[in-house]
């Protein structure tokens, strides 16, 4: 039987939950990736765009990223609960809020992209295009940030369970 994170009669460390959200963030990286690289695709084919697809492809990320955000949910659920981990769990739905937000810029820039090669008499296009490139990398930095935080305040965990580690042995 494959352990699972959301199944809730699994036991876990505290350190487990947190290496399987790092686990999580880095399908999250390489699922903007493909998404990146399949929107470049689509719009290569332009004035003749893929759209049927690309809307397939819209489709996958989706239910990626749902299920990458439902396994976080549950993480960050039982790291409060269970593990009384208030401020990693915090820290982890401020993660979450921040993906939320880069997630949305990145469509609506992925719009305005199109618009723009649509367009490109439109100058709007390209400056709204370039304030939301801005942004998304204020929400990256953003997340950088926490996740940073969220190492340090998580330090201790890890050098609990190593000590127990010890004792054990």
């Amino acid at each position: 039987m494959t352990e699972s994170v959301t199944d809730n009669s699994f036991e876990t460390t505290a350190v487990k939950l947190l290496q399987r959200f790092h686990l999580l963030q880095q399908e999250r990286v390489e699922t903007y990736t493909l998404f990146e690289e399949g929107y470049v695709a689509y719009l290569k084919g332009h004035p003749n765009y893929n759209f049927p697809l690309y809307r397939q492809l819209v489709h996958e990320i989706t239910e990626t990223f749902n299920k990458i955000s439902a396994d976080i949910i549950v993480i960050k659920t039982r790291l409060n609960d269970d593990h009384r981990q208030s401020a990693v769990a915090g820290l982890i739905n401020k993660i979450q809020d921040q993906e939320q937000k880069k997630l949305e810029t990145t469509v609506q820039n992925q719009i305005t992209r199109q618009n723009e090669i649509d367009h490109p008499d439109v100058p709007e296009h390209k400056e709204q295009s370039e304030s939301q490139k801005e942004k998304l990398k204020e929400i990256v930095n953003k997340i950088n940030e926490f996740l940073e935080e969220l190492k340090y305040e998580s330090e201790e965990l890890y050098a609990e369970e190593e000590d127990e580690n010890l004792v054990e042995r």
